[in-house]
């Protein structure tokens, strides 16, 4: 389905029964990615796959301000109000987890509760912010002048995704299939408007967050590891699931145990939820 919001066209595709959870992709990723996972989740939840803006199907406009992180998840409470869903599960995977954390934080009183994927809420200082808008800024230039298939090539050698290096050769053609079908506006926009060094740091907002938070990372993936466990000390209500033997996609590198970790979080507080309504009654 297509939806408009502040005159940009966003692309969002919906699946199963049950409560409506939002899927979030990472950086140069689309709501494709999230089909397999229809099994696992079909049942208990209705997944609403949206590709960012920049991504996939969504348009990718030549203004900056429609990619800052803030538009974006307002972007997104517009699209829910469009749907007639006053509130949500999030599930954010990277670039995608850190634009659902940022909902989360302006609008918690519409999520439910919150997955968090590789995932960080922003770099602390502002000296850190402004050297990595720097460096964004450089790979955003990359992609201009060397186009999409040379900056998919540098991207998919970066250490953050060298664990993927040994997954099937069907899997890793599909993935760069998705990564390639993006375009060089979109990708270059995203960097500079929604990138690490452009969002705000949401570390001093988290100790807010009440929603029941789950936080996995691959083991292999040591950065976010260490991210997570700074987060897991502060969330008031967390858990942190770090999987063996996965990097930073753990969802593609894992994908059944992922699937299975994700329908168990979110049938564990559907539990919860059951009982203290039974409880109130």
């Amino acid at each position: 389905m297509k939806y408009v919001i502040n005159g940009v066209r966003y692309h969002v595709d919906t699946w199963g029964t049950g409560f409506p959870l939002l899927l979030l992709h990472g950086f140069t990723g689309n709501s494709e990615g999230w089909k397999e996972f229809a099994p696992f989740w079909k049942d208990h939840s209705k997944t609403i796959a949206l590709d960012i803006i920049g991504h996939g199907d969504s348009e990718s406009p030549p203004d900056i301000g429609h990619y800052q992180i803030e538009e974006s998840a307002a972007v997104i409470n517009s699209l829910l109000e469009k749907m007639g869903i006053g509130k949500i599960d999030v599930l954010g995977y990277s670039m995608g987890g850190r634009l659902a954390l940022t909902f989360a934080v302006k609008y918690p009183e519409k999520v439910r509760m919150l997955i968090l994927e590789s995932a960080s809420p922003g770099l602390r200082t502002e000296k850190e912010r402004h050297d990595r808008r720097i460096q964004d800024t450089k790979l955003s230039k990359r992609i201009r002048q060397e186009g999409i298939n040379n900056f998919i090539d540098y991207w998919e050698d970066i250490p953050l995704f060298q664990s993927q290096k040994s997954l099937p050769e069907k899997i890793r053609t599909r993935i760069r299939s998705e990564r390639l079908a993006n375009s060089i506006d979109g990708l270059a926009n995203s960097l500079n408007g929604m990138g690490t060094g452009a969002q705000p740091s949401w570390w001093d907002e988290l100790v807010q967050l009440e929603m029941p938070v789950l936080l996995i990372t691959g083991e292999l993936d040591q950065k976010f590891c260490r991210i997570a466990e700074e987060m897991s000390k502060i969330l008031p209500n967390v858990q942190w699931k770090s999987i063996e033997d996965a990097g930073h996609a753990i969802h593609v590198e894992k994908p059944e145990l992922f699937g299975t970790i994700v329908s168990g979080f979110l049938s564990q507080t559907e539990e919860i939820n059951t009982k203290a309504a039974k409880i109130e009654e």
